[in-house]
């Protein structure tokens, strides 16, 4: 039996389709409050008559820092995909951060430690990969700093630290960090923002860039993880390093929308962060954009994807493939 934690997120939601999909029995935890339907949703992408095989997934309620509520979703289980996590760079939502990403992790790795849990595959983020000094290349090795680091890459970081505890209690591991994941259905959270933005024809965009991958990649790798004789190892999974002008202008070209032209500057930026705190401190309403953002885009990381592809032996799908497939689900949705 496989456990797969954040099920109705963007990557769990997908990778429960190929799980399904390829017959194998699968248990997923949702919170009570969660939207299943938004992973109904992502089945109809694939499948006219997906309510066969969505039906296949043993959907127990449950959350990562409910303790009892684990015990019951673990009965049974040999596999474990930790996919779930919050996603916020608001600094007030540190405690909370920690609390689902780092301690809901270390709850999942000591269930599998206690349940004798065959393997498990954690979805981490590139935000947990350092730079080395003399170069902006980006490896698996490349040494972690905190240093002027977001909230959430923060926590992402101890989560990490979690699971190589466990590994070195006899857990078999193995962390993919993905870049920017592209894939449809989440429009309104992550890099479905991407897609929500590019629809309101911005005229300025971003300085700098990032990696990014198409939810097909990242799934694809996680089974593979799970079937490979790998432990202990964790894989940079990004498909190509794009400016975020490079990424908005190929979602509005697939949108037949105009392109953005103008690039923000780093006055300006700084000038936003400060506003946006304000507002956040007069409303108590969430940042938008954060000082440890703004630092962030001073400078492009390149991240490397070569030893995902060595290991492995896989050729990525193109970033434009995965934004055009995402594009044309946004243009039925929302346009």
């Amino acid at each position: 039996m496989i456990l797969v934690t954040g099920g109705t997120g963007l990557v769990g939601a997908h990778l429960l389709f190929e799980l399904t999909k390829n017959e194998a029995k699968v248990k997923a935890i949702y919170r009570a409050n969660s939207d299943l339907k938004k992973v109904e949703k992502v089945f109809s992408y694939y499948l006219d008559n997906y309510q066969n095989q969505y039906k296949k997934i043993h959907w127990v309620i449950a959350d990562i820092t409910d303790i009892p509520a684990l015990e019951i979703a673990f009965e049974d289980v040999t596999h474990v995909y930790h996919c779930a996590a919050l996603i916020s760079f608001d600094p007030k939502d540190y405690d909370c951060l920690y609390k689902v990403n780092c301690e809901g992790t270390a709850n999942i790795v000591n269930f599998c430690i206690a349940k004798n849990i065959k393997k498990l595959c954690y979805v981490s983020s590139i935000a947990t990969i350092g730079k080395d000094l003399n170069t902006n290349e980006v490896t698996e090795e490349s040494e972690w700093n905190g240093k002027d680091t977001n909230v959430y890459a923060l926590s992402k970081y101890d989560a990490e630290m979690e699971v190589w505890r466990g590994s070195q209690e006899g857990l078999s591991v193995v962390i993919l960090n993905p870049g920017v994941i592209i894939g449809p259905g989440f429009w309104n959270s992550g890099s479905g923002k991407l897609f929500t933005t590019a629809a309101k024809e911005p005229s300025y965009f971003p300085p700098s860039g990032t990696g990014f991958v198409g939810v097909y990649d990242v799934v694809n790798l996680l089974l593979l993880a799970m079937k490979a004789d790998i432990d202990k190892e964790r894989f940079i999974v990004i498909t190509e390093n794009l400016t975020y002008k490079e990424v908005l202008s190929l979602i509005t070209t697939a949108l037949h929308l105009k392109q953005p032209t103008k690039m923000l500057t780093f006055w300006q930026l700084a000038v936003l962060w400060r506003l946006d705190a304000l507002r956040c401190f007069l409303f108590k309403t969430e940042r938008k954009i954060t000082k440890n953002q703004v630092i962030a885009l001073q400078e492009q990381k390149i991240y490397t994807n070569k030893k995902v592809t060595e290991t492995f032996t896989y050729s990525f799908e193109s970033i434009q493939k995965s934004i055009a497939f995402t594009c044309g689900k946004f243009k039925k949705e929302k346009l």
